[in-house]
């Protein structure tokens, strides 16, 4: 189940860095789209919700980075973090439910919870 863990963590890393580059794309998609529309009340709307995706998505995302960098070094916290996480994920669908699933699978298998102990860890 180790090699499940590990797996784990790189992908929540993967999934939410993935996350972070749709938010530089939605800044410079609305940013772009209010620069050329010319109308400044558009313009100011489109910074409003635009800042309001990219911040809804940073709140989202810096926990399963984070999550994931404490999965590969195998802190309990991040394994409580994760499974909270996942059942957030079950609503984004379908990588997200898929993502989820294999969070319960990994994180709540008896074999799996001896290696987040804390004389378990590993230095490196």
């Amino acid at each position: 189940m180790e090699k499940h863990v590990t797996l784990l963590g790189v992908l929540y890393i993967i999934f939410n860095l993935i996350t972070l580059c749709a938010a530089v794309i939605i800044i410079i998609v609305f940013a772009g789209s209010a620069i050329l529309s010319g109308d400044e009340e558009a313009a100011a709307i489109l910074s409003i919700v635009g800042s309001a995706i990219v911040l809804l998505l940073l709140i989202l995302s810096v926990p399963g980075i984070i999550g994931g960098i404490g999965l590969l070094q195998k802190r309990e916290w991040a394994r409580i973090l994760v499974i909270i996480l996942a059942i957030l994920n079950l609503f984004n669908i379908p990588l997200g439910t898929a993502l989820g699933i294999y969070s319960f699978w990994v994180l709540l298998h008896q074999d799996t919870t001896p290696l987040f102990k804390p004389g378990n860890m590993q230095v490196e």
